[in-house]
């Protein structure tokens, strides 16, 4: 796919993710007809209806798209920073050493602001990937090894996050829906706290796409083209950690979008590893904002975790793929 077919994709993509953030603006416990939604989007009014659009439905629905892009670029470079096609935030201990920290924060140090909490999950999210590279030996030799090390870190900080939950008393009640990973109740004050810490990621590849291209090749290429790894390595998984480390806090643990997206935005065949990212992104945002939508209307007026979501739409379309072969890694040039 060349330069101008990725850019119609992503157009399509990004067009897509708008309508559907515009129609899920209508449903809910009270439904507003698309003309209501229009109108107070041009002019807001104070009445309910702009309350229900402004305040409550559509700061949630760009929450949802800016985690989705965020997560799904964090798992496309650690695919590419161990060149394996079961990397993601969630296979390799990001997530849950995120989350971890976080709830332990939330239970035995409730005067910490919650401003800090991406700060304490990127700290999290860093150590737990240290260390299931360390047990996979960095992620190069087959892709299970890595798999093995992430789900032996992720089933350890877990088991420590639900001893947190047990001491929690009545709060665990809203840290279990939280870690189902949701939106519920998001408001502009937390996409603004979550989106600097995507942005950074996201921009931060689209910047070093051609760094990224080299490590998808091999170590040994990406030194004999001059690039330093013990230099590049870090800063590359602290850009993958960031997206976690902002959007954890807010929606809790969201699933298989990260692992997902990189590879239908492969399957799209787009050239280059800026093209591929931006995909990726495009299609992260879309997943998370259909999960979203579909979350909170299926079975009104109570809601669906986006987790849950997350997992059925990304499990049958990762099976797809498995049994299609088209699980592979193919690296870009740079």
């Amino acid at each position: 796919m060349d330069a101008r077919k990725s850019v119609i994709a992503i157009a399509l993509i990004l067009a897509a993710t708008l309508s559907v953030i515009l129609f899920g603006l209508m449903p809910g416990a009270r439904i507003l007809s698309l003309h209501d939604v229009l109108r107070v989007l041009w002019a807001p009014d104070g009445r309910i209806e702009s309350i229900l659009v402004w305040t409550l439905r559509l700061p949630r629905s760009l929450a949802a798209a800016v985690a989705g892009a965020g997560l799904a670029v964090s798992g496309y470079l650690l695919q590419a920073l161990t060149r394996n096609p079961l990397a993601d935030p969630g296979i390799t201990g990001a997530t849950a050493g995120a989350i971890a920290p976080i709830v332990a924060c939330f239970v035995f140090l409730p005067w910490l602001s919650s401003a800090s909490y991406p700060f304490v999950g990127l700290a999290g999210g860093l150590a737990a990937s240290a260390v299931t590279f360390w047990v996979a030996r960095g992620g190069n030799r087959r892709p299970l090894h890595l798999a093995l090390g992430g789900i032996s870190v992720s089933l350890f900080l877990g088991a420590i996050t639900i001893y947190v939950l047990l001491l929690a008393g009545p709060q665990s009640t809203a840290l279990l829906f939280w870690l189902s990973g949701g939106f519920q109740g998001r408001s502009w004050a937390q996409l603004v706290h979550m989106l600097p810490w995507v942005a950074l990621g996201v921009a931060g590849a689209l910047a070093l796409h051609r760094v990224v291209a080299m490590f998808a090749l091999s170590d040994h290429a990406a030194a004999g083209m001059g690039l330093q790894l013990n230099v590049w390595k870090p800063v590359l998984l602290i850009l993958a950690i960031l997206p976690v480390a902002g959007v954890a806090p807010i929606a809790g643990p969201v699933a298989f979008v990260g692992l997902a997206a990189p590879h239908m935005a492969r399957l799209l065949g787009p050239k280059g590893a800026a093209w591929e990212i931006a995909l990726t992104a495009a299609i992260g945002a879309l997943i998370v904002t259909c999960a979203d939508l579909a979350g909170r209307t299926v079975a009104i007026p109570k809601e669906l975790p986006v987790g849950i979501i997350t997992a059925l739409l990304g499990g049958p379309v990762f099976i797809y793929l498995i049994q299609r072969g088209r699980l592979d890694f193919k690296a870009q040039q740079p």
